[in-house]
């Protein structure tokens, strides 16, 4: 999928492009051929005399999304649907396609369509991410986003052919969400493709200037490379391992990456380098990984086996680091199968096999996406696999579209309620109704996945106690109890109530205390003679210079036992130990503070 596609037909000879095409793709069987050409004939039909903005005919994009799947050896109704996939803009309908072609490349094409308009400008990580897991939930057959990929891919390629602010668009849509859909599907050269591209068009003096160090010496560095891939061709043909070794400098982005993290120009980095070795077992892997020790020293950290613990897309590799006269060179090991894999991730399970029409994908081997789930013991279908694959990514969210098609995120059991305070407290307020899907259901419904949803308001409609129970989120929470307690004074908070009687016991059972406490003391110490006469005034210790309100609810004389507390705006305000006032005060053994009245004898003893 990575090469970038070249043309010799003339552009406006059709039946010529679609020779090519066959000629280039020959495993196709004549079932398939005539398929595709009932494809491409129905495209060139719909599209006759339409050019694109930059002059060239509407067939043509297609095509090259057509070439880029057959590449990865898609099956025919991949590639119809490539042709096909923006068919309803040119007046064909679902109905049309379903009888031409059959369900699958009609399923394709509306998956294609339904998420062809997903606002992915000036996407954040968060909504990129919500963007990617939206992706997976709207389709049931993964070959509706291996479309879109190979149509963002082609775009990409042919991005000269917008204005520089449209560039820097795609460009920044293609790495937050393309490519890293790519790498989570393991298809790594579309991931390395999209990186490098965007990278072109969103910092093009930075591209440019790693393309200049990595075009330098480039003589020297295909002999460094050619003699170490000899040497290693040597030591596997002595150990009885057959092995095939590519040579490639890394991709502009991950150089790019590695600047950024090491904060080096990228004349500064060595591991620029990288060998590709590939075997025929699991087992020559590990020996070759020995081999390849035996020859250069292995940098300390550097070895990850990613065979016996595979990434999360899939990806099975061995990866070493060795000085290699003095460089860093990075080792890739891996079966064919492995390799497959890695290329081309879950497009792998689609390779078409020549004299084979169905059963074109391999349910064993979909651990691709075993980073979601285990698969089940048996063989599942597709439907199912993908079904479970939706609540896997998604798990306890949900992702909804506005009319306008953004996606809103929300916990799963979320309402339509709890949808309109996401997006404005004032259309909370004014709720009356809402539709899922072009459908009214009723407010209180859990939202499910995909649903377009439509609010309906009323000027007169207000928030309800019955809402409150029914909502989910938080915001929605906050805002309607909010309205309730300022305008409704029926309105009775259960949930509130609870917490202050269990606030008022609490502080009930601590003025208790204090009171027995009072009481005790009185008991075991002598009674206050009566020469004994308070100064009016309240000791903290040894002090009384500080602010003192005295509680107006009890009014505390002395020798009335006393309890303290700090108040916000009065210094410390005394109650008497029993009063119920105090006893009501929230958190109030968290502000208490011990106080007694001051005395003429305790003056004295104080000297």
């Amino acid at each position: 999928m990575s090469t970038e596609l070249v043309l010799h037909a003339d552009e406006n000879d059709t039946d010529a492009l679609l020779h090519e095409f066959f000629k280039t793709f020959d495993f196709y069987s004549d079932d398939d051929r005539k398929q595709i050409t009932d494809a491409w004939n129905l495209l060139c039909v719909k599209s006759e005399n339409i050019k694109r903005k930059c002059g060239k005919p509407y067939y043509l994009h297609p095509l090259r999304i057509a070439y880029i799947l057959a590449q990865n050896r898609m099956d025919a109704d991949s590639i119809c649907a490539g042709l096909l996939h923006s068919i309803y803009n040119l007046g064909s309908t679902e109905d049309d396609i379903r009888r031409q072609f059959g369900d699958g490349v009609a399923r394709i094409i509306n998956g294609a369509t339904k998420i062809m308009h997903l606002p992915t400008e000036h996407a954040t990580i968060q909504q990129a991410d919500a963007i990617r897991k939206m992706l997976f939930a709207m389709v049931d057959d993964v070959r509706v986003i291996l479309v879109k990929l190979a149509d963002r891919l082609d775009r990409i390629r042919n991005i000269k052919s917008l204005e520089e602010k449209e560039q820097r668009a795609l460009a920044g849509e293609i790495i937050d969400i393309w490519a890293p859909l790519a790498d989570r599907l393991g298809m790594q050269e579309e991931k390395n493709e999209f990186e490098d591209l965007s990278l072109k068009y969103s910092n093009p003096d930075v591209f440019h200037q790693i393309k200049a160090i990595v075009s330098q010496k480039k003589d020297e560095r295909d002999a460094y490379l050619q003699k170490a891939v000899q040497q290693i061709y040597r030591a596997s043909e002595k150990a009885g391992i057959t092995v095939t070794i590519t040579s490639r400098a890394k991709h502009f982005y991950s150089i790019y990456q590695k600047m950024r993290k090491r904060n080096k120009e990228p004349g500064d980095l060595y591991d620029l380098l990288a060998l590709r070795i590939i075997c025929s077992e699991n087992t020559e892997c590990y020996t070759l990984v020995g081999i390849v020790h035996n020859l250069w020293k292995p940098l300390d950290g550097r070895f990850k086996d990613y065979i016996a613990m595979p990434k999360a897309n899939g990806y099975q590799s061995l990866h070493t680091t060795v000085m290699c006269e003095g460089k860093p060179l990075e080792i890739q090991i891996r079966t064919k199968s492995m390799n497959e894999t890695a290329e081309h991730g879950v497009a792998s399970h689609w390779l078409y096999k020549k004299g084979s029409s169905h059963d074109l994908v391999d349910v064993q081997h979909l651990g691709i996406f075993n980073e979601l789930r285990k698969l089940r013991e048996g063989h599942v279908s597709d439907e199912n696999f993908f079904n479970e694959l939706k609540d896997d990514l998604l798990g306890d969210e949900i992702y909804v579209f506005t009319p306008k098609g953004e996606v809103v995120q929300l916990p799963a059991g979320s309402n339509a309620i709890d949808f309109a305070y996401h997006i404005h407290s004032a259309i909370g307020e004014k709720i009356v109704g809402a539709k899922a899907d072009g459908k009214i259901i009723p407010l209180v419904q859990p939202l499910k996945n995909t649903q377009i949803i439509e609010i309906l308001t009323n000027p007169q409609a207000h928030p309800t106690a019955a809402q409150l129970t029914a909502v989910k989120t938080s915001k929605a929470k906050q805002k309607i109890h909010s309205w309730l307690a300022a305008n409704d004074p029926t309105f009775i908070d259960k949930a509130a109530v609870a917490k202050t009687e269990a606030e008022q016991n609490a502080n009930a059972a601590y003025s208790k205390q204090i009171q027995e406490s009072h009481k005790h003391k009185r008991r075991t110490g002598n009674p206050p003679p009566e020469s004994v006469h308070s100064t009016g005034k309240v000791r903290i210790g040894n002090t009384t210079n500080f602010i003192v309100t005295f509680a107006q609810c009890c009014k505390p004389k002395y020798p009335d036992p006393i309890v303290g507390y700090i108040s916000r705006n009065r210094g410390v305000t005394v109650h008497r130990a029993d009063c119920l006032t105090y006893q009501r005060i929230p958190n109030i053994e968290k502000r208490t503070i011990e106080v007694i009245w001051d005395t003429e004898e305790g003056k004295a003893k104080n000297k």
